[in-house]
């Protein structure tokens, strides 16, 4: 009888190590993600209050992938298609309504989406003629849809500004696999309110990382009340 009170003893300590051990370990890591996540802010910060550079062309277009390429400030020159703009659904702090893409044909002869802007409604008069000059932020694509819906190419409803779905819509051929949101200077007057880029990164890892370390002191407290109540009741 007392080999098996031993054994559960032992067996109890070694689990409440265990898990302290891990809880540690889980607070730890969501130090680093902290730390990594902080860094990724300040790239992109930095990034967004940057000088502009050229829009990247087909041959840096493998590299264009993953938040390193997020947020770049771009400057690009161009005449925008004469092809209908596509009309994403959005959700701003102007309110619902629409983003307006239309592509682009740059001086460098590729073609890019661009989204011009905000509308509140379907109306959309046509993108500028003639040679313009724009600056952005470039986006990654935002392939298959939105939440709980998919774009539609057929019925021209459109839920995530997919560049590579939106292009074979239109019949653009190849183009840039990013998109470019205008940015308010560059807005065409009295037409769609560039500017709207949501630059968000949700930074919860301080809390977590409290939390994994408050609940290893409770097990650690919680195994030195059962050691000395264990040490209480043994025999004499």
């Amino acid at each position: 009888m007392r080999r098996r009170a031993t054994g559960a003893r032992v067996t109890a300590v070694v689990v409440a190590l265990l898990l302290i051990a891990m809880l540690i370990a889980l607070g730890t890591w969501q130090v680093k993600r902290l730390a990594w996540k902080r860094d990724l802010i300040a790239q992109v910060d930095a990034r967004v209050h940057a000088a502009p550079v050229a829009a990247p062309g087909p041959a840096a277009w493998p590299k264009v992938d993953g938040p390193r390429a997020q947020y770049r400030r771009l400057r690009l020159t161009g005449q925008f298609l004469p092809v209908p703009p596509a009309l994403v659904q959005a959700a701003t702090v102007q309110g619902p309504g629409w983003w307006v893409i239309a592509p682009m044909r740059t001086e460098q002869g590729f073609v890019v989406l661009v989204n011009l802007g905000f509308v509140p409604t379907r109306a959309v008069a046509a993108p500028p003629s003639g040679p313009v000059t724009l600056t952005g932020l470039l986006r990654i694509t935002e392939p298959g849809g939105g939440f709980l819906r998919s774009n539609d190419p057929a019925r021209d409803a459109w839920y995530s500004r997919d560049v590579a779905a939106i292009a074979a819509a239109r019949k653009l051929g190849v183009v840039a696999p990013y998109f470019i949101d205008l940015d308010a200077a560059s807005a065409p007057p009295g037409g769609p309110i560039g500017g709207l880029t949501v630059i968000a990164f949700p930074n919860n890892h301080l809390v977590y990382a409290i939390t994994w370390y408050v609940l290893a002191m409770m097990v650690a407290g919680a195994l030195v009340i059962f050691l000395r109540a264990d040490r209480r009741a043994a025999p004499q």
